[in-house]
């Protein structure tokens, strides 16, 4: 017997992109169920004006806790996640209909592909168009409870593949990319402190320059054209080495605070100084060698 699918869409400030994700979903979803962290620019208001969604909102802290807490709200027991800045294709659709006209007890969850784009431009290359873990049983799956590139936590014995790609209109613009990555690098760096990692000479020189060659020559980025050389180049000196120097900024409050218990004049902030050094989280490598979604 064919199973019911909620369509998942974490959104914030998403008006641009909200409405054509919406319509991308509807041939596919027997729910759609539009989780809002605090938009203010119209997005709940496009969604409203389209009819057919129920809106959910809670305060946003990161991606994994905040789809955590809207899965177990989803009606239905398979779950579609599709980010406001992606479509879901003809290909896709076809293929998660075949999954749930008759689910595989094997199987608790679906690997899907992508295909991004980068200011209107499509990368082929470039490591960006890895594979994600989309499509779930709402009652088995969660994600990992990790601060950025979170997976979802499954057996991987009990995943299969969805045919097709999930277009993902990843950056619109540099103001985007900077906000975004400036977010991801500051709890990048977080994780790292907590895991007891430092920042280092060939971490901050010699790592974002192997970065960019890895994306560049090894992953195909020259193929993408400009696109391709801006994209690597963002993720090698400002993702890689900005993560690497906020590592360093938190080493450097640390010995602040060190010298400051130590009876030593130190400098701090107006909101304690040294209290970022305090936020790292545990980060585990994710579990499937091949897959790691650059944004989450």
């Amino acid at each position: 017997m064919a199973e019911k699918l909620t369509v998942l869409i974490p959104c914030k400030n998403e008006r641009q992109h909200i409405e054509g994700c919406i319509e991308s979903v509807r041939p596919v979803a027997d729910e759609i169920l539009v989780a809002d962290s605090g938009s203010v620019d119209g997005t709940l208001e496009v969604v409203r004006r389209m009819g057919g969604c129920r809106i959910i909102q809670r305060e946003y802290i990161y991606s994994a806790d905040f789809k955590n807490w809207a899965i177990p709200q989803a009606k239905y027991p398979w779950v579609m996640v599709v980010d406001a800045d992606e479509r879901l294709t003809g290909r896709v659709i076809a293929s998660i209909r075949r999954v749930l006209a008759d689910p595989s007890p094997e199987l608790d969850a679906y690997w899907v592909s992508f295909e991004c784009f980068f200011l209107g431009h499509r990368l082929r290359h470039s490591g960006w168009n890895t594979d994600a873990i989309r499509l779930f049983r709402r009652d088995v799956c969660r994600y990992e409870d990790r601060l950025v590139h979170a997976e979802i936590d499954v057996d991987r014995q009990r995943v299969g593949k969805l045919e097709g790609k999930i277009l993902h209109y990843s950056i619109s613009s540099y103001e985007q990319f900077l906000e975004k990555y400036g977010r991801y690098t500051t709890w990048g760096a977080r994780t790292l402190w907590g895991k007891g990692r430092r920042a280092t000479f060939t971490s901050l020189c010699v790592r974002p320059m192997l970065r960019f060659c890895h994306l560049y020559v090894l992953r195909g980025g020259f193929l993408d054209g400009l696109a391709g050389l801006q994209i690597c180049m963002l993720m090698a000196f400002f993702n890689t080495f900005v993560k690497q120097a906020k590592l360093w900024e938190l080493g450097q409050r640390d010995q602040d605070g060190t010298r400051g218990r130590d009876g030593q004049s130190h400098d701090t902030d107006a909101h304690g100084g040294t209290a970022d050094a305090a936020a790292g989280q545990s980060d585990s490598a994710a579990s499937h060698p091949k897959v790691r979604r650059l944004a989450a």
